[in-house]
């Protein structure tokens, strides 16, 4: 369990929270965690807001292409409307969702504006993020072989941008703390 108190730039709505990285990073495991440590809070995961699509969903890496894009697109949006409506009545949206790219990264900070955005980077090294997500229960395994170019992507895309957190050697409930404790100083650079 996370214990502490949340900085009030991060707790009661005043920000918007996004937990991204790689899979296996930890992304689900720790949002959870820190929505739980925040006295008011609402997760929103990615993956389950897409999975709310009963027929004809495409996963983000799927095909048709042009129909994988339009549902992460619609995705997004939903992740973006669920996020400005928590935050303005005073719970601190916490996101859980790959964001690959600047484009995709530029979208979430004009949709959420003018809400404060903290971006936190899981970025454990390849080799452990690839570790955790074979580790996990089958039903939460991600296939998935483009650990290199997302992280390049996202490098490339993002800069300096938010807190990029090696969590390499971290347990989720320490991650979790440090997200509560540091994510309102640190998790703003260059947004």
């Amino acid at each position: 369990m996370v214990t502490g108190t949340a900085d009030d730039a991060l707790d009661h709505g005043k920000s918007c929270l996004i937990i991204t990285g790689a899979p296996g990073a930890g992304k689900s495991t720790v949002s959870v965690l820190v929505a739980r440590a925040l006295a008011r809070s609402a997760l929103l995961n990615g993956d389950g807001l897409n999975g709310l699509i009963v027929s004809g969903r495409v996963w983000a890496l799927g095909k048709p292409a042009d129909e994988a894009a339009r549902q992460v697109r619609l995705c997004n949006e939903n992740v973006c409307a669920l996020a400005t409506n928590f935050a303005d009545s005073g719970f601190t949206p916490v996101i859980d969702w790959i964001i690959p790219d600047r484009e995709q990264l530029d979208f979430y900070l004009t949709a959420l504006s003018p809400r404060r955005v903290l971006v936190v980077v899981l970025a454990p090294s390849i080799d452990e993020a690839r570790l955790r997500n074979t580790t996990r229960d089958p039903a939460e395994q991600f296939v998935f072989d483009g650990y290199e170019a997302l992280m390049s992507s996202m490098h490339d895309g993002f800069g300096d941008a938010g807190w990029w957190f090696d969590t390499t050697d971290l347990t989720p409930e320490e991650t979790a703390q440090q997200i509560v404790a540091r994510a309102p100083t640190l998790a703003a650079r260059g947004l």
